[in-house]
């Protein structure tokens, strides 16, 4: 049996409302303590962003779901041909902020989309790699002749857990971020980081016969948890020996009065390891492959931060022999990081740039720092 190509017809994107700059952000998210926030100027300096998009007015109050986003993205990419939604076979969505722990974020997707019919339908858990073993399991059932058209999808929305009545004091002093940009990640970093949004992707086992496609040449994926404790958390609390209690475990006045509903990171596991681990990976596939720098055309990094740009570039120089500059294509700066939906995002804004020509080659490095899960991809434009 010879295995399908698998391909990247169409992409699309969804953003709530409109783009919220730097100095409006808590006009959105409100003041802690009715105060401006102390290290907010920190955080952005480091972080390089200066437009994200929040499913919020500026009451604080929710505009969209994030299924309704993601069904949202979804259309779009039959806006031109609607009919051709009922074509679907599977529909793959991944996300980090599901709206409810159950029913899953992609049957409630689903549900915004009566015009698909029934479909085969899976939601892969996570958090930044979410949206990769979304697109890998759509990847994977087209590869294998399972599905011929398929739907693979990336959201978040973070909005709702960073507005000021829900989200926790500051603790850190102005004083101590600029000691340590890596203590900021631990909360403030969070509240000035995230975006809402999504992004999808129309699949098959054909190119399109008019203009380019994006050949899934191959995806790939490792976790590191069985030698790392926890990094980044919800629902949860890091307990003095490294392992997670669950919210099931608390009662509800501790789930209140501990926040265990707030995402938390373990500030120096992030450090030391975030980075260093995921290069340490790339090198084998390099080697495994017989990959050099000169075979990537474009390369396309999800970093949270832009604080974090310079150290990947560091490592990929060690173990990949450089990817310049030049090379890299992100927009973090003016999307926000939006998590599981980010690499789709990246890949959207450079399929539809007109800048892509037959031939070239985009990698894809996700890295996720929860428990430190990595995914990577290598796309061929046909």
């Amino acid at each position: 049996m010879i295995a399908n190509q698998v391909y990247i017809n169409a992409t699309s994107a969804y953003f709530p409302n409109e783009p919220v700059a730097n100095d409006e952000m808590e006009s959105y998210l409100g003041y802690i303590d009715g105060k401006p926030s102390k290290s907010k100027k920190i955080v952005l300096r480091n972080n390089g962003i200066t437009n994200r998009y929040y499913a919020l007015n500026k009451e604080g109050k929710s505009t969209h779901t994030n299924a309704q986003m993601t069904a949202l993205a979804v259309k779009e990419l039959f806006k031109d041909h609607p009919e051709d939604i009922k074509k679907v076979n599977l529909l793959s969505c991944g996300t980090s902020s599901p709206d409810q722990m159950m029913p899953s974020h992609g049957v409630m997707t689903h549900g915004w989309l009566p015009e698909m019919g029934a479909v085969e339908v899976v939601s892969p858990a996570g958090v930044c790699c979410a949206g990769m073993h979304a697109l890998k399991y759509a990847y994977l059932s087209i590869k294998a002749g399972d599905a011929e058209r398929a739907v693979a999808t990336g959201s978040e929305r973070f909005s709702g857990l960073l507005v000021s009545d829900v989200f926790e004091d500051e603790v850190q002093k102005l004083k101590d971020l600029n000691e340590n940009p890596y203590i900021a990640f631990q909360k403030e970093f969070l509240r000035w980081m995230l975006s809402d949004g999504a992004s999808a992707f129309l699949m098959s086992n054909q190119p399109n016969p008019d203009g380019l496609s994006l050949r899934v040449e191959w995806i790939e994926g490792v976790s590191y948890a069985s030698e790392m404790e926890t990094c980044m958390y919800m629902g949860a609390e890091k307990q003095a020996d490294g392992t997670l209690k669950g919210f099931m475990d608390f009662t509800p006045e501790e789930v209140m009065n501990k926040s265990i509903f707030s995402v938390k990171q373990d500030i120096g596991l992030l450090s030391d390891n975030i980075v260093p681990l995921g290069g340490a990976k790339i090198k084998e596939i390099f080697e495994r492959k017989g990959l050099t720098a000169d075979d990537i055309d474009y390369f396309l990094p999800h970093i949270s931060s832009d604080f974090f740009k310079g150290k990947i570039y560091d490592l990929i120089q060690i173990y990949g022999g450089g990817i310049p500059y030049e090379k890299w294509f992100i927009n973090l700066y003016t999307v926000g990081n939006v998590g599981a939906a980010s690499i789709y995002l990246m890949i959207n804004e450079l399929f539809n740039s007109g800048r892509l020509k037959k031939g070239e080659k985009l990698l894809l490095l996700v890295p996720e720092s929860s428990r430190f899960s990595y995914m990577y991809a290598m796309l061929t434009v046909v």
